[in-house]
């Protein structure tokens, strides 16, 4: 079980550290500091659809780690 528990938030990780680089860059802290004054943009399409994976791929990276904690 502790073997699965492994590879499976392996895996987790970097499905994860992928979707956190597909992600659009330059909508972050870089326009509080004279960036682009764009207005808020409603995610759409497939970029709504990374954003959502990623936030699931998280909770399933901490649940993995709190169950290998515990267990």
């Amino acid at each position: 079980m502790e073997k699965i528990l492994n590879y499976g938030q392996l895996i987790v990780s970097i499905l994860l550290i992928v979707l956190i680089l597909l992600q659009q860059r330059g909508s972050g802290l870089g326009s509080a500091f004279g960036g682009s004054g764009d207005v808020y943009l409603t995610k759409r399409g497939a970029e709504k659809t990374v954003f959502i994976l990623t936030i699931i791929l998280a909770v399933i990276f901490l649940a993995l780690g709190l169950v290998r904690i515990l267990s």
